[in-house]
């Protein structure tokens, strides 16, 4: 089993894409390569489960719909190894829901297909940049705690409901209030955690130790 990462290894880009579609796995490896990224390609789920053990450290594309093991169990499956193959999830059916899901089981990131080429380097260059100088876990957590303690009661209220997996109308229900006064408060309160995506405040969220009170 992989117990450390050094930069040097990191250092060579390794993408490992696990899709059982042909055309995703060569169009993402075709995009990856041209950007200078080492890729190997994965169709069948479980052959990449029995290959990781014992390959280099790099970030993991995940497609989320496949048949046998769909991408929820091949992340439970590969929690002894995510410090040093960070795990990525790529769907065509997301929802806050699945997201929360992917998060709470360690997925570093997810990205809804289709995704345009810009997107999916930013992704990866974020999660290539926490594996290669992650900070320590509690600082990391003291300044997630830091953040969301800037937060109004009713952002608050709402990054606890994404938590939970709810949606924007359930949260409008729970909170007694109108579906675009919610979309004001997730958006004000993403400005105010300073990310862009809901994967990166409910990251936070998690580090914080945010956890659903149902």
């Amino acid at each position: 089993m992989t117990t450390g990462v050094t930069i040097a290894r990191v250092a060579e880009r390794a993408v490992f894409v696990v899709d059982d579609d042909p055309l995703v796995r060569e169009s993402t490896d075709m995009w990856l390569t041209s950007a200078g990224y080492q890729v190997e390609q994965f169709e069948d789920p479980g052959a990449f489960l029995e290959a990781l053990p014992d390959l280099e450290p790099g970030c993991v594309l995940l497609d989320m719909r496949m048949p046998g093991l769909d991408g929820l169990a091949v992340l439970e499956k590969a929690q002894p190894w995510l410090s040093a193959h960070p795990v990525i999830v790529m769907t065509g059916h997301g929802d806050v829901a699945l997201a929360v899901r992917v998060m709470k089981l360690g997925a570093a990131d997810f990205i809804e297909k289709p995704f345009r080429r810009p997107d999916l380097l930013a992704t990866l260059d974020q999660a290539f940049q926490e594996l290669e100088g992650k900070p320590g876990n509690t600082a990391e957590r003291q300044e997630a705690v830091r953040l969301i303690g800037g937060l109004t009661p009713r952002e608050s209220d709402v990054l606890q409901g994404l938590m939970e997996g709810l949606s924007n109308k359930s949260l409008a229900q729970r909170l007694d209030l109108s579906p675009r006064t919610v979309e004001m408060h997730r958006a004000n309160m993403m400005k105010r955690l300073g990310v862009r995506s809901l994967s990166e405040a409910l990251k936070l969220g998690l580090v914080a130790d945010l956890r659903s009170k149902g």
